[in-house]
């Protein structure tokens, strides 16, 4: 049998933290058993549905890197085969017409509330026959739920779950329009998909109650399932935007690189072993369900950046230099030349040390492209006394004498020109570093002077010094 997952957001926001990570389990769970992982956009609810977070979910899902097999499946579009259940379900006898109108539903409500129940229908039509329908009044279809006993959800991750049949009212399958509810509508895709896998979060353990009573009444085999534990934030609080629940474009835009965000994720939930660095390659080889833990995760941004700097110290210079082009693009309001980028690749390995974020490394790049004269922030300007600049002015000389322009060389002119100086070899450097960078942060400064070149370094001292 092959094993098929699926992930089925709904289009009415951003792909958040949460559902990536549901999505992320998904994905190597089926490329674990070398399966099928699909994608299901639920947009029955018409009024919330919207095209702009189709695509922020579609494209969250390409930046993070989780392909899906065949194309995606649109909820709505099957519409007509979830009514046509809906009546088999009817014919069957599993289902029944329930003409309530509003009125009455919202005295159901307030008498729940009046006696501290939970709020649910009272089955006034489910032995009442049609023909003392009240005029007019167009009826749903509701499922003839078990009302006696208990559902038992045998869960991979939460082990076995009961929930009691009365507190399971009968569900609303076809509205008064026509239209499925989303209850049916996952069910009946779930089985026309070969969906054998659910893996979801756990406030969904009431809605597995009632789609196992589906399954049943169907006479269907219902899909293995596995509910896990929500995201919260740092306070033990459910997870909000002021603790990082934003969409996953949201960090793209931070400047996290999707690797990290996957290993992040990952760890969220689910362990192996003590390890905390796992490529996706591992990722892929040790994912199980076993491994999940049964209590909730907690969101940490310092753990994020950390893991972050990792892996942007283990990332080729090439692929950082093409990451944050668009930044530099963004900040200067120019496009950056190949000769600029080929600068930025060459300097790479050094900037990349220091880095938590594409955003921080770009900043940090910003002097290999930036116009003569650079501008200096306020530290880099108190390094450049009248005495730091002669100092700048003689070493230039030297420097301008070398006829081979390698870190080598150069270091041995600087520690000369301190030696003579009579200086440390950072007091020279520190205000060398103003004058090259604009900044008191920058990779190593023989490393620097090597990569601007004789012509922009000298020239870049010279305007820093006045000369």
């Amino acid at each position: 049998m092959t094993v098929v997952t699926r992930f089925a957001p709904s289009p009415t926001g951003f792909l958040h933290i949460g559902g990536a990570r549901t999505a992320l389990f998904n994905w190597l769970y089926a490329r674990h058993h070398d399966g099928k992982f699909v994608l299901r956009i639920e947009d029955t609810d018409r009024e919330r549905s919207t095209q702009q977070a189709i695509d922020a979910i579609l494209e969250g899902m390409k930046w993070m890197g989780l392909d899906w097999d065949d194309e995606p499946v649109f909820q709505f579009s099957r519409r007509e085969r979830h009514a046509e259940i809906a009546q088999q379900l009817l014919a069957s006898g599993n289902a029944y017409y329930c003409y309530a109108s509003k009125e009455e539903l919202a005295e159901m409500r307030d008498t729940a509330k009046a006696e501290g129940r939970a709020p649910g229908y009272d089955g006034r039509w489910r032995d009442r026959d049609p023909s003392v329908a009240p005029e007019g009044v167009a009826p749903v279809i509701r499922f003839r739920s078990p009302n006696e006993g208990e559902t038992v959800i045998d869960d991979a991750v939460q082990g076995e779950v009961k929930i009691s049949n009365s507190q399971l009212d009968d569900l609303i399958l076809l509205r008064a329009d026509g239209t499925p509810t989303y209850m049916l509508s996952v069910v009946v895709d779930d089985y026309d998909m070969g969906v054998t896998q659910i893996i979801r979060g756990d406030d969904h353990l009431t809605n597995a109650a009632r789609q196992l009573q589906l399954y049943a009444a169907l006479g269907w085999d219902a899909p293995k399932m596995a509910h896990i534990p929500l995201i919260h934030g740092p306070d033990g609080a459910k997870l909000s935007k002021r603790h990082g629940a934003l969409g996953v474009e949201a960090y793209r835009d931070m400047g996290y690189l999707p690797e990290a965000m996957r290993n992040y994720l990952l760890r969220l939930g689910w362990s192996h072993g003590d390890d905390e660095i796992i490529s996706t390659e591992e990722a892929i080889d040790w994912f199980n369900l076993e491994n999940i833990g049964k209590s909730a995760s907690r969101f940490d941004f310092d753990k994020l950046e950390n893991l972050n700097g990792t892996y942007i110290r283990g990332a080729n210079d090439d692929y950082l230099t093409s990451l944050i082009i668009p930044f530099l693009e963004e900040k200067t309001g120019t496009s950056v030349t190949s000769e600029q980028a080929g600068l930025i690749e060459k300097a790479m390995n050094g900037l990349k040390e220091r880095a938590k974020s594409v955003i921080s490394l770009a900043d940090s790049s910003h002097f290999l492209i930036a116009k003569r004269p650079l501008s200096m922030d306020e530290k880099a300007s108190k390094l450049l006394t009248p005495d730091a600049c002669g100092v700048l002015m003689r070493l230039a000389d030297k420097l301008e004498a070398l006829s081979q322009w390698d870190k080598e060389a150069i270091e041995t002119v600087v520690r000369e020109s301190a030696e003579a100086e009579e200086l440390k070899l950072g007091k020279i450097a520190q205000p060398l570093r103003a004058a090259l960078t604009g900044t008191t942060v920058s990779p190593g400064i023989f490393d620097v002077l090597e990569v601007l070149g004789k012509e922009e370094s000298l020239g870049r001292i010279r305007d820093a010094t006045g000369n």
